[in-house]
C-alpha cells in the first residue's frame, strides 16, 4: 500500500485521481480549499485509509499539516500528486495585477514549496512526484497571460529539479493536458478577480478527468518523466515555436493532419 497525498482533491482531476489510487487500495492524504466538498469527498469514500485536511494550498502552514499528517497517520508518502490549479480568462491589459499574483501564488509557487516540504519523506520512500501543468505553459493562449506564465514556470522548474532529485531516486512526472471538462474553468476569475462572465475558448476535443486520472496512474507506474496525452496540442505547440509569424496557418494544418488521422483506417503507434 502506497501513501499519496493529491492537492485539489474535491473535484475534478483531484478527484478523480483519489478514486483511482483508492481502488487501488492506496491511502491516501486529500487536501481542498472547499472544506465542505472534501468532507463530502472522504465521506463518499469511506475509508480509514483516507484523511482530509483542508486549506488554502498557497499557505505555508496547511505545507505542514499535510506532512505532518503523513508523518503521523500513515508514517510514510510514496506520491505527491500538485493537481490544485486555478485560471484566469481576461485580457492582460484589462486584468488586475493582483489576478496575476493569485494565479501564479497558486499555479506556481505552491506546487514547488509543497514539493520542497515534502522532499525528506520522499527520499525516505524514494517516492514520487507528479506536477499537473499545461499546454499553456508551451505555448499562448489569449486572455489566459497569468496562467500560461504560471503554468510555463512551474514546467520549467520542475523540469530542473527533476535532474537535481534524481540522485536521491525521486522520481518525478510533469503532466500536460490540454482541454479537461473540470472546475478550474468554470470557476476562472475575471480580470476584477471575480468570476469570469464569459465561456472559454478551446481548440480540440475536451476530455474527461477520468479519462486523464487512467493515464496519469499508468505513467506513475511507468516512472515517466512527461506526459503528454493530447498530440494534437503538443504539435500545436511544437508549430508555435517554429514559426510565430504563422500560428494561426499552423492550427489549420493541424486541424487539416488531425481530420485525416481520425479518418483514415490505421493509427499512429
Amino acid at each position: 500500500m502506497r501513501v499519496v497525498l493529491i492537492t485539489g482533491a474535491a473535484s475534478g482531476l483531484g478527484w478523480q485521481l483519489a478514486r483511482a489510487f483508492h481502488a487501488r487500495g492506496d491511502a491516501l492524504l486529500l487536501t481542498d480549499i472547499d472544506a465542505s466538498g472534501l468532507a463530502a469527498r472522504a465521506d463518499e469514500l469511506g475509508s480509514e485509509r483516507v484523511l482530509a485536511l483542508a486549506g488554502d494550498i498557497t499557505d505555508p502552514e496547511l505545507h505542514a499539516r499535510l506532512i505532518d499528517g503523513c508523518r503521523q497517520r500513515f508514517g510514510r508518502l510514496d506520491v505527491l500528486i500538485n493537481n490544485a490549479g486555478i485560471t484566469h480568462r481576461s485580457p492582460t491589459l484589462r486584468t488586475d495585477p493582483a489576478v496575476f499574483r493569485k494565479v501564479m501564488a497558486v499555479d506556481y509557487h505552491a506546487p514547488l514549496e509543497l514539493t520542497l516540504a515534502a522532499l525528506p519523506l520522499l527520499r525516505e520512500s524514494r517516492g514520487q512526484v507528479a506536477a499537473i501543468g499545461s499546454m499553456a505553459g508551451w505555448m499562448p493562449v489569449l486572455g489566459r497571460a497569468g496562467y500560461c506564465a504560471a503554468k510555463s514556470a512551474l514546467g520549467q522548474a520542475f523540469e530542473v529539479l527533476r535532474a537535481e532529485i534524481a540522485r536521491d531516486g525521486i522520481g518525478l512526472l510533469m503532466v500536460y493536458p490540454s482541454f479537461l471538462d473540470t472546475p478550474i474553468d468554470r470557476n476562472a476569475l475575471g480580470g476584477d478577480g471575480k468570476p469570469a462572465g464569459h465561456a472559454r475558448s478551446t481548440i480540440g476535443k475536451i476530455r474527461g478527468a477520468d479519462w486523464m486520472a487512467s493515464l496519469i496512474l499508468e505513467a506513475l507506474q511507468q516512472r515517466r518523466e512527461r506526459l503528454f496525452p493530447d498530440r494534437g496540442s503538443w504539435l500545436a505547440s511544437l508549430l508555435w515555436r517554429f514559426d510565430e509569424r504563422h500560428f494561426r496557418l499552423a492550427i489549420y494544418i493541424l486541424l487539416l493532419v488531425t481530420g485525416i488521422l481520425l479518418l483514415a483506417p490505421w493509427r499512429l503507434p
